[in-house]
């Protein structure tokens, strides 16, 4: 199961090969944002508080395409607790 703050490998899409962390889980999607993957540019208008452009961000990508990588890093940190 995917959780916030594993390890993750993309599997397929432009960014295949390339490993981050889980930052934000949409469940009702099976959505996942990773950290460093999947960046998209959105244009930004100007408010009071902030600056407009074009900026830089995660976008969601499916969890079928993710596969875990510390799986087993986790179960000994978590067997070493006991």
């Amino acid at each position: 199961m995917i959780k916030k703050g594993l390890k993750v490998k993309v599997l397929t899409g432009k960014d295949k090969k390339k490993e981050g962390e889980v930052i934000e889980i949409d469940r009702l999607n099976n959505r996942v944002k990773v950290q460093g993957i999947n960046i998209v540019k959105k244009h930004v208008k100007t408010t009071k508080e902030k600056k407009g452009g074009i900026v830089s961000k995660e976008s969601f990508i499916h969890i079928s395409n993710l596969m875990l990588v510390d799986v087993k890093e986790k179960s000994k940190k978590t067997e070493a607790k006991k």
